[in-house]
């Protein structure tokens, strides 16, 4: 394990793991709720992700950009095209909206055109694998080509088992028993 990833674990238990009575996204129950944008915007941590990210696509050939559903893609995304630069990489980063846009160009992916190229899709925490399927459907739609999902917390609920159905490889960079949650 890196130092740097271990790091990423300490703030992640540290800030953003709350214990409670919660309803996820997927409306699933949960007695903890891991709150990633609490540190995926925070400048102590949004680096740590970037890089542990990084580590973690870094075998993937060919991938020219990272992105997913807006809102928990987009800090991490935004960490990973930084780091990179900072690495001598150039990953661009895209946003995948719920919906097009009812106006201007009516796009539902934002950023540089996707059509033809390898992107990794990204989520900050993952459940049921739901938000980066969507987010594949959009890119489909643009002509990406989908290299992989990777998110940063990985539940354990099902989501790895999801994607890998769907005929994508699955990479996640940290679990519930780093974080002590198992």
């Amino acid at each position: 394990m890196t130092d740097i990833r271990q790091q990423l674990i300490d703030y992640i238990s540290a800030e953003a793991v709350f214990h409670g009575d919660f309803t996820l996204t997927s409306g699933k129950k949960a007695t903890y709720y891991v709150d990633l944008r609490k540190v995926s915007l925070d400048h102590r941590v949004a680096p740590l992700i970037g890089q542990v990210m990084i580590d973690l696509i870094a075998g993937v050939p060919d991938v020219t950009a990272v992105g997913g559903m807006t809102m928990g893609a987009d800090p991490v995304a935004a960490a990973i095209l930084h780091q990179g630069v900072a690495r001598g990489l150039s990953y661009d980063a895209f946003v995948v909206r719920k919906e097009p846009k009812d106006h201007g160009r009516g796009r539902q992916v934002e950023g540089p055109d996707l059509a033809g190229k390898r992107v990794i899709v990204l989520e900050d925490t993952s459940t049921t694998g739901g938000s980066p399927l969507a987010a594949v459907e959009a890119l489909l739609k643009v002509g990406a080509i989908i290299a992989g999902v990777a998110v940063v917390v990985d539940r354990n609920t099902g989501a790895r088992e999801v994607i890998e159905a769907a005929g994508y490889p699955y990479f996640a960079a940290i679990g519930l028993e780093d974080l002590g949650l198992n």
